[in-house]
């Protein structure tokens, strides 16, 4: 459905795509993930002709896009801030593109009762788009770009501006809508959460290059870098060397699962492989601020010797705060991370490019 090729985007002396490669295939759910100037906003406008590219090409089923302007490339555009048009009611928002593209009264009308029915807002056409509520107004914005039926729908940031419990419901009713429409999706966001749940696939973006792209669970189980490790929540990360089953960190000895790479490395330990004991045994550290998580609790541990560590706990496990713990450590929680990767070309366990 959509190909990059070597995109690359420069504003002066920065370059800020990176001779991108990226495919993405029909009925496709994709999100670009990574922090503030990591490039991600730029590739999604590149893809929608929004910004120019200084190198190499946009394909869409194939054509190339070059000097393809916006409305020619039969795409869906949703945007942070929805952009709806606050004169016009809910109804004629979501007919906007099919009064664009010629359609008669008739097919407005029952495009725009399907769709509202769709996104959970039957009968909404007449109201004011001023009355809605931030939730109903991001429904609106993606009925309205679901309305030409795009061949590839990009939303950047689409559900921003809400609130958390608001994002987790619609995220769910999101990928669940897709799934109906067989819709193809280009997503940005800075939300991992968001990503992980609405995903098909992740990119994970740095500097203008993917960092990682892969599965949901391929990225959270096997970072590609410290970074990407760093950029997914995790803190527990530290420099190792590996010798045989058993890396040697300045929090001592800390098994790791047979087969690592060996050598000097970086070596991730997930909060839920640090298990607190009794304090004669293991890496002796003391209790810090405790955090409820819902159904557990991240514990911040100061040892004797090494950096802070992260730990999760059940609920009626946690220690203390000022209690001294041993700490011991789970293999099966260690990842010995590979090396950093040319940014612009994926880093994944099974992939040599971000197909």
């Amino acid at each position: 459905m959509l190909t990059l090729e070597s995109a690359t985007v420069r504003f002066g002396g920065r370059t800020a795509l990176d001779a991108v490669d990226l495919e993405v295939a029909e009925h496709e759910i994709v999100c670009v993930l990574g922090p503030s100037g990591s490039g991600k906003s730029t590739l999604l406008r590149g893809v929608a002709g929004l910004q120019p590219l200084d190198g190499g090409r946009v394909l869409l089923d194939g054509a190339d896009q070059s000097g393809v302007p916006v409305h020619r490339r039969g795409l869906g555009l949703m945007f942070q801030d929805h952009q709806l048009f606050p004169h016009r009611d809910v109804g004629a928002n979501v007919a906007f593109g099919l009064r664009m593209r010629g359609a008669g009264r008739g097919e407005q009308a029952r495009r725009v009762g399907e769709l509202l029915d769709l996104v959970g807002l039957p009968g909404a056409g007449r109201r004011a788009v001023a009355a809605l509520s931030g939730g109903e107004q991001q429904r609106v914005a993606l009925a309205r770009a679901l309305a030409p039926r795009p061949k590839l729908l990009m939303l950047d940031e689409p559900l921003g501006q809400l609130d958390r419990s608001l994002r987790e419901r619609l995220v769910v009713e999101l990928r669940l809508l897709f799934g109906r429409l067989g819709t193809t999706v280009l997503a940005v966001t800075h939300d991992q959460g968001e990503a992980f749940a609405l995903a098909d696939r992740v990119v994970v973006m740095r500097d203008g290059g993917i960092a990682q792209a892969g599965t949901p669970l391929e990225v959270w189980q096997r970072p590609a870098s410290a970074f990407v490790a760093r950029f997914l929540g995790f803190d527990n990360v530290l420099p190792a060397t590996v010798t045989g089953t058993v890396a040697d960190t300045a929090w001592g000895k800390v098994p790791v699962p047979g087969g690592s790479r060996q050598g000097t490395c970086d070596l991730l330990i997930r909060p839920a492989g640090v298990r607190i004991g009794d304090p004669a045994d293991g890496l002796r550290c003391v209790v810090g601020a405790r955090t409820f998580r819902g159904n557990h609790v991240t514990v911040r541990l100061s040892p004797d010797e090494g950096p802070v560590l992260e730990a999760e706990c059940a609920l009626r496990d946690t220690p203390d705060e000022g209690a001294a713990v041993g700490v011991t450590f789970d293999a099966a929680e260690t990842v010995v991370l590979p090396g950093p990767v040319p940014l612009g070309q994926a880093a994944g366990p099974s992939a040599p490019t971000a197909r």
